[in-house]
């Protein structure tokens, strides 16, 4: 599960196992959990963050988007 960003108590990664899909991040904080599309940015699905939470990640994602595309591309292939 290589770690692509953190911020404050966020931590952006992806599984290695997951390469069939299409670009996407995850994001945790303690027991919650998120998987975010980067392509366009929306959520796939979202476990433990209150819906102004998601907000606020969903805009960390939209500004490291670029980054994190690039991550996913140089790991993957």
């Amino acid at each position: 599960m290589p770690t692509v960003l953190r911020i404050g108590a966020f931590r952006f990664y992806f599984f290695s196992h997951e390469p069939n899909e299409p670009p996407h991040i995850h994001v945790d904080r303690g027991p919650a959990t998120i998987k975010i599309w980067l392509d366009p940015v929306e959520v796939a699905r979202s476990r433990g963050f209150r819906s102004h939470e998601i907000g606020d990640i969903l805009a960390m994602v939209n500004e490291h988007r670029q980054m994190l595309k690039e991550a996913w591309h140089d790991y993957f292939g």
